[in-house]
């Protein structure tokens, strides 16, 4: 629960707002990237927050170590209680991203609804690795 944690959410949380020429839409990239995020938002619905840290991309853990993440989940998410729904409202292909390498992401953000906090706003991030395989390099939960 370090400032890189802040700042990490909050850099990548900001490029909802980003626009240019690089933001026009790549379906297939952000279809991609939605089934990567919605695969990695499973794990930690399942409370897998370890899991989810290890799946990330290097980018996330540069961000937050996996002790941090585990801390930061179980303080954050746990009280929420289960998942009821999770929507997509908005999802954007970028290639620039403030505070972080040129590459490609898809900014997402969900509608989310959990059993004691009924309106929440999930940003999940997925950037494409160098190994081809799409993974998630931030998120934050409003």
């Amino acid at each position: 629960m370090g400032d890189r944690i802040v700042v990490a959410s909050l850099v990548l949380a900001l490029a909802l707002f980003a626009t240019g020429p690089e933001a026009h839409a790549d379906d297939e990239a952000t279809t991609e990237g939605i089934a990567a995020a919605e695969a990695w938002l499973k794990l930690v619905d399942q409370g897998e927050f370890g899991k989810s840290w290890e799946t990330a991309a290097a980018l996330f853990k540069g961000a937050v170590t996996e002790e941090q993440w585990q801390q930061q989940m179980t303080a954050s998410r746990r009280p929420l209680g289960k998942r009821i729904f999770r929507k997509v409202t908005l999802a954007k292909y970028e290639t620039a991203l403030p505070g972080a390498p040129d590459g490609e992401y898809v900014v997402i953000q969900f509608k989310s609804a959990f059993e004691n906090k009924v309106n929440a706003v999930e940003t999940v991030t997925p950037m494409k690795d160098p190994d081809g395989e799409w993974r998630v390099a931030g998120y934050s939960l409003k």
